[in-house]
């Protein structure tokens, strides 16, 4: 067939076919963005990689050749028009479901272990199962003095990145177990970078320290950056056993963490909150985690046990989400924001402060 009968054929068939060109365009750029172009970010070539590479390229021919069709024999204002407002639906929806694809097909990350000579010498690699039989590593530094602290980093990263954090810890006389999220770092399972699994691997890790002669079961805090500070919150609430929780740069597990900006930003705050609601929806049909609570009703049901709230200056949505938690809790909350930090950069920006507020609020909440 010639390319003018290929045309007239394509000319001919009902509007369903564009409709159906546009969805497939679309779940090929939303699976290109959200694996092939993250995985490739993050240095992962594939077949993986590649294959969702092609399936972004194919997507988006799709879009194009959809949006022709869908607009085609109308005069130019109008084609002009109905163009503009598809494209721009297709790409509302890429950009709301897209993380949820990134967050459930999380690229592997490369654990760049190379502990300081104190926590080499201390501390030794273990490994422990969580309630579902996913075996997780952890690096655990023992503690002098009976209390310890679980340490989570944030999402797509490992335990290497809070090294400097445990550093400090240590330095005061606390036991360490620095732990790589399940599918991160060392650790087996599918990693899940909402954090929907935090709750279970945390409650692994718990057992295993009440397990150790040298741990005083009653001194046992969660200390977490980001998605695992939001993890931390949510354990505590679900683990009598967790005495304390320090929570730097958590936001939202799900979407009605974000309530709150109904009434910060109005009408826009309430549209963002709905597409949210979409995005986190269809995270919950990607993967087997069960959707968590609310980080706010983690820091109720975790009273009267304490919660420090780390906020970035610079990221002043911190600030916001951590007193929507606090006004929700049970007077166990307190927030501190650190100026001129970036997210999770607290103990980078101001070392002495940081270390002198976290140890602080550990000594108060892990008495001897």
């Amino acid at each position: 067939m010639t390319t003018e009968g290929l045309a007239g054929t394509a000319r001919s068939l009902p509007k369903v076919y564009w409709i159906l060109s546009l969805m497939l365009g679309l779940a090929g750029m939303i699976v290109g963005i959200g694996i092939g172009a993250r995985w490739l970010s993050a240095g992962v070539v594939s077949l993986t990689t590649l294959a969702s590479l092609l399936g972004l390229l194919l997507g988006i021919g799709l879009v194009v050749f959809g949006l022709r069709r869908a607009t085609a024999g109308l005069r130019p204002w109008p084609r002009f028009a109905l163009g503009s407002a598809l494209a721009l639906v297709v790409v509302l929806i890429a950009w709301t479901l897209t993380p949820a694809v990134i967050a459930t097909n999380v690229p592997p990350t490369v654990t760049d272990w190379s502990p300081p000579l104190g926590l080499a010498i201390n501390g030794g690699e273990v490994r422990f199962s969580a309630g579902d039989g996913v075996r997780l590593w952890a690096w655990y530094i023992p503690p002098s003095q009976g209390k310890v602290v679980i340490l989570r980093h944030g999402a797509g990263s490992s335990a290497s990145d809070v090294i400097r954090q445990a550093s400090v810890l240590v330095d005061n006389g606390y036991g360490v177990l620095m732990t790589d999220a399940r599918g991160h770092g060392r650790s087996e399972g599918r990693a899940m970078d909402f954090g929907w699994y935090g709750d279970r691997d945390i409650e692994a890790a718990v057992t295993f320290l009440t397990a150790q002669p040298e741990v005083d079961t009653g001194r046992i805090a969660a200390m977490g950056m980001s998605m695992g500070g939001e993890e931390a919150i949510g354990a505590a609430a679900a683990d009598g056993r967790i005495a304390a929780v320090v929570a730097e740069g958590a936001t939202a597990r799900i979407a009605a963490d974000k309530a709150w900006l109904s009434d910060v930003y109005g009408w826009r705050g309430w549209i963002q909150v709905q597409l949210e609601r979409l995005q986190y929806g269809f995270t919950e049909v990607l993967t087997e985690a069960p959707m968590p609570g609310t980080l706010a009703s983690g820091a109720f049901h975790a009273s009267p046990r304490p919660i420090l709230l780390i906020t970035a200056g610079e990221a002043p949505d911190e600030a916001k989400a951590a007193e929507h938690i606090r006004l929700n809790a049970a007077g166990n909350v307190v927030v501190w924001t650190v100026p001129e930090a970036h997210h999770i950069q607290g103990l980078v920006t101001r070392p002495a402060e940081w270390e002198t507020k976290v140890i602080r609020f550990l000594d108060e909440a892990l008495p001897d």
